[in-house]
Parts: C-alpha cells; sequence; structure tokens
C-alpha cells in the first residue's frame, strides 16, 4: 500500500492488560503489543494528548512487523525500559522503547531500537501526530538534508531521525517500511517540544545509556529486596510510581483518562492528577522499608499544598501543585464502553480524610528523619484543618454525596495519634480521642463493626483502614468485626470490592479494587493470620497484565482490567503489603 493511500483510521485499541507504560517523570506513554504507542500527553501529564488512538482520536506512532507475528514482551530490569518481541514467520525481532531520561521540562524523547535477533526484520512505521486531543492543525511534515523530519501540531514542534526515506501520507502523516539485516540494528528519536528545536538529535547510545543510568539510579537493585515476596513485582512497582513522580514529588494517579471502570456506566476520570491521599499512600508504603526518596518528594509535594492552601487544601493537584482544571467534555470515539473527559470535578469538593493521611505521611517521614521545617510547620495547619472542618460533611475516599462520613473521622484520628508521637505534640491527643469517641457513639453498627456513616449502615472496605493506621487498636472488636463483615459481604475469590451499590451482584455494578484486596491482607496480618494473608496478597498481586501494570479495578469474571492505567495507589499499597509481611514470613 502506497503511502498517499494509508487509511486515516487509528488503530484499534487492546484490553488493557496489553499495554506497557512508558515514562519519564513528566509523562507518560502506553504501548500496545502491536508496538504502536498510542496514548501520549505532552509536555505534561495534564497536557492535552499528542498521541490518543488509545481513546479513538487520530495520534499514534507506530512499529509493527509487517507479516504474522506473536507478539510478546518485557521490562528490562530496574526500570521502565520495554523491550517488545514479536516472533514472526522469518525469525524475532525486539524493539527496545523507553521515554529518554534525564527528562526536560518542555521537550519530550521518544527512543525506539529495532533489534534484528533472529532473521531479518521488516516492520511498518507510521506516526501521526494530532495534539489538543486530535483537534490541532499538524503542518509539515518537511524532510532536511540530513534525513530529519519537522512537523508542527498545535503547540508543539516535533522532530524524527532514523526514516529518511519515509514518505507523507494523504492524512500529513509519515510512513515507512524499515528493514534490517539479521543481527543489525536500526535507532529512531522522536522528540516533541514546545520551543522550536536548536540543536542537534541528540545520539541514541547516549540517550540510551543517561537513561539507563537514571532508572539504576531511581530503582532499587535485586538485592535490597532479597526476602520480600514478590521482590520481582516489587522492584517494578517501584519504577512504576518513580516514572509516574514529577520533579517536586507529586505522582500522578494514573498516566491516562476517561478508561471506563465499566462499560456503558458514565464512570469515566481523568486521573492525570496528583490525589493528597494517593501521595500520603505512596509515601507511607515506602516508609515501611525505610528513607526513600518517594518518602521524601511526598512529603514535600503534601506540605507545600497545606501551607499554601491550609483549611482549604483541595483533594487533588496538577504535578507541579497547580489546580486541577475544570471538567471538560472530548469529541472522540472513547475507549470501547466510554467516553472522554479532560479535567476533574474533585477540585470543588471538600474531602476531610486528605487531613489525616496528609498527618499520617509527615509522621512517617518524621519516624525515618526525612521531614523538613516546612513539613513541621504544614502538620500544625492539618491539625488546626481538622479541628476547625471535622464536623462538616465531606465526599470521603470514594467521592460521593457528602456525608459524615467514619473513615473520614478515623482517618483523622489516626494522623493525629501518629503525628502525637513522631512530632511529640501530646496537646494534639485529645483532638483524636474525641474524633474517635464520637465515632464510637454514632458510627458503630449493632453488630460490632464499623458502618459507613452515622445514616448509612453499610459495609465498606475502606474501614479497614483506621485499624491499619492506628485510629484503634487492630484487634480491638470493631476492627474485627469490620474484616469479618468485609469477608462475608465484599469478597469474592479473594478479590474485595469497595462497597455493595445495591442489592444485586456486587459484579454487576464494578470491579473489584485492587487496593481494598491488599488492605484486607495487611489487615489480615495485623490480627494474625498470615497464611490468609499471604494467600489474598498473592491473588491481587497476580491481577495485572504481562508488562505487570495494575488498574484501579479488576473483573474477576473476565479476568480483565478496568479503569485508568496504571493507578499508583496499587502499586503502593502492594509496596507496604510486601514490606509488611516479610517479617512475618
Amino acid at each position: 500500500m502506497s503511502a498517499a493511500s494509508r487509511p486515516c483510521v487509528p488503530p484499534p485499541p487492546h484490553v488493557l492488560r496489553a499495554y506497557a507504560l512508558l515514562a519519564d517523570g513528566r509523562r507518560g506513554a502506553l504501548l500496545g503489543p502491536d508496538g504502536v504507542i498510542g496514548w501520549l500527553c505532552a509536555p505534561r501529564w495534564d497536557s492535552d494528548a499528542v498521541l490518543s488512538a488509545l481513546i479513538g482520536g487520530p495520534g499514534w506512532f507506530g512499529l509493527t512487523p509487517t507479516g504474522a507475528y506473536v507478539p510478546g514482551g518485557r521490562y528490562e530490569g530496574g526500570g521502565l525500559v520495554y523491550r517488545s518481541r514479536w516472533v514472526t514467520g522469518g525469525g524475532v525481532v525486539e524493539c527496545r522503547e523507553a521515554l529518554a531520561r534525564p527528562a526536560g521540562a518542555h521537550r519530550v524523547v521518544v527512543l525506539r531500537r529495532v533489534v534484528a535477533v533472529d532473521g531479518p526484520a521488516e516492520l511498518e512505521a507510521s506516526l501521526h501526530l494530532a495534539a489538543g486531543f486530535g483537534t490541532a492543525r499538524t503542518s509539515g511534515p518537511v524532510r532536511d538534508a540530513a534525513g530529519r523530519w519537522t512537523l508542527r501540531t498545535g503547540p508543539l514542534h516535533a522532530r524524527l531521525s532514523g526514516l529518511p526515506d519515509a514518505r507523507p501520507g494523504r492524512c500529513g502523516g509519515l510512513h515507512a517500511v524499515l528493514r534490517a539485516a539479521a543481527g543489525a540494528s536500526h535507532d529512531l528519536v522522536l522528540e516533541l517540544s514546545e520551543r522550536p528545536f536548536d540543536a542537534a538529535p541528540p545520539s541514541p547510545d547516549r540517550a540510551w545509556a543517561a537513561t539507563e543510568a537514571a532508572w539504576a539510579a531511581d530503582v532499587p537493585g535485586p538485592g535490597e529486596l532479597a526476602g520480600l515476596p514478590g521482590s520481582r513485582d516489587v522492584r517494578h512497582a517501584h519504577a512504576v510510581l518513580a516514572g509516574l513522580t514529577g520533579p517536586d514529588g507529586g505522582t500522578v494517579a494514573a498516566a491516562t483518562t476517561s478508561l471506563p471502570e465499566r462499560a456503558e456506566q458514565g464512570r469515566n476520570y481523568d486521573y492525570r492528577y496528583v490525589w493528597i491521599r494517593d501521595q500520603a499512600y505512596i509515601g507511607q508504603a515506602v516508609a515501611a522499608r525505610g528513607p526513600h526518596p518517594l518518602l521524601a518528594g511526598s512529603a514535600r509535594f503534601v506540605a507545600a499544598r497545606l501551607l499554601a492552601d491550609g483549611p482549604g487544601l483541595a483533594p487533588a493537584y496538577t504535578v507541579d501543585g497547580g489546580p486541577v482544571p475544570e471538567l471538560r467534555r472530548l469529541e472522540l470515539p472513547g475507549y470501547p464502553g466510554g467516553f472522554d473527559v479532560a479535567g476533574n470535578r474533585v477540585r470543588r469538593q471538600f474531602q476531610l480524610d486528605g487531613f489525616g493521611e496528609a498527618l499520617l505521611l509527615l509522621a512517617a517521614a518524621a519516624r525515618r528523619d526525612q521531614l523538613d521545617a516546612d513539613g513541621r510547620r504544614a502538620a500544625r495547619v492539618a491539625v488546626e484543618a481538622i479541628a476547625a472542618r471535622h464536623r462538616e460533611p465531606d465526599s470521603g475516599i470514594w467521592e460521593i454525596r457528602p456525608d459524615r462520613w467514619t473513615h473520614s473521622r478515623l482517618t483523622c484520628a489516626a494522623g493525629l495519634r501518629a503525628a502525637t508521637d513522631a512530632l511529640d505534640r501530646p496537646d494534639w491527643l485529645p483532638l483524636a480521642e474525641r474524633l474517635t469517641a464520637a465515632a464510637l457513639t454514632d458510627c458503630l453498627h449493632p453488630s460490632g463493626r464499623w458502618q459507613r456513616s452515622p445514616t448509612d449502615p453499610a459495609v465498606d472496605a475502606a474501614l479497614l483502614l483506621p485499624a491499619l493506621r492506628g485510629a484503634v487498636p487492630p484487634r480491638a472488636r470493631p476492627s474485627r468485626a469490620t474484616l469479618a463483615a468485609v469477608l462475608a459481604d465484599l469478597a469474592e475469590d479473594h478479590h474485595c470490592y469497595r462497597f455493595r451499590h445495591g442489592p444485586g451482584p456486587l459484579a454487576e455494578a464494578e470491579g473489584a479494587f485492587l487496593l481494598c484486596g491488599f488492605l484486607v491482607s495487611l489487615s489480615l496480618l495485623d490480627q494474625g493470620r498470615l497464611p490468609e494473608a499471604l494467600r489474598w496478597y498473592e491473588r491481587n498481586r497476580a491481577a495485572c497484565g504481562p508488562a505487570g501494570l495494575y488498574a484501579e479495578e479488576y473483573d474477576v469474571a473476565q479476568r480483565q482490567l478496568r479503569g485508568n492505567l496504571p493507578q499508583s495507589f496499587v502499586h503502593a499499597l502492594l509496596l507496604e503489603a510486601s514490606a509488611r509481611l516479610a517479617p512475618a514470613l
């Protein structure tokens, strides 16, 4: 097929478990098993997508074998350098894939190195850029004397090196057939920048070497994680979290937007932002093993938000600490079963538990000697905010209707207790005692377990957290009764749902929540039930795709991932569960 007649239709999406993540801390891309990068926002996490085929947009960057093939692939040890692998009729071809590091603020560099491992390689290369979620006009492409192509799409300048024989297609893209002799390799380098290029493209060899060195510095070596259950996945979770974390310490909840949690249910969200709660989970997870840059960065990011906004702390921010944009609908077909949005209504919510989680995080940092003076001032701000606002209804951990959620108040009690000890502030303890006493008065179900709120008697897996975080003893009657109720009412095949949406089967409303599965494991461990805790840990650890990425939810019946990908708090709870299980084992 000639370049002029190439179709303009984006390549179809895959099931979520089939994707791999490429990330450099400032932005992330999703790579399919067919060698198509169908998702990339540039230059920042919350920028409009320039590659949006994942959700039906017109942008993608593909390198796909021309004949029949069986796909595979794996991450190289210790980072987010992915090695796509295709077994073809003529042999084996691989492609090393990465976003170059160290990452620049204004420029993203996509590295792709084709290697003909066994026999010659022949791949079809295609590049379609479309900024603004596909709405921006693309000009060019223009080839220079060195065979490099330059394009312009919306506010972005683009340059592609390594395909001098490409031909422009009728939709403005570039197409070529890339051939490599047996044993040979071939480099492609795609640069996207907010600014015009004023220097030559990076050397592929030097870019690869710098990228490998950056990952080696950020991710623990195998020996450091010896003895942890699932140590290979623990190491990979460190890499995923490092890849999702910006230079200011903020970790985006996920790399994507609009991947539905349940087909046709309208639960599509933009998670390319930093949630205060999630940031606290990440910091506490790595603190379970010791001091770590992710802990220091999490504490620094949350402290800065508390000092800036005080009792008006928002539930989420952009990765550079700005406000989350207002929600808007995108005019794209969407990932099948969903529709597309950018921005998030969470910016208008009040979530009381965020203050408690912030205190838990700052206390963990203090115990690991990673809390500075700003962090200590921020802790005081959080305490004052809890004292002023704990009687107000809030939207809670699941961000639904305002209520006086039990989880929110007990999380604040846990944070106050932790900060009292770690920061030597006994004057904060009476407020924790009052919050716990109030919850015992109006949020204790007649069966002895915690209920969701004074007016909602239902079971909720989030109510496992107060005992785990120290609001109440883990073997006290409410803690034991809550775990028993969660296992009886919300568990299926060693996966756990958040709460019941209605009288029907759990799986009809949503997928199992992987965060909750790890909370069950930790709760069983705290109650001395080690074999059961380990079984829950292993079951939920297995709920990922071949690339080891976890989404927010897991469809138990179909064994598929649901929701945005990858979900950072699931990777964080995997880390925490492994670290806490290891001494018991």
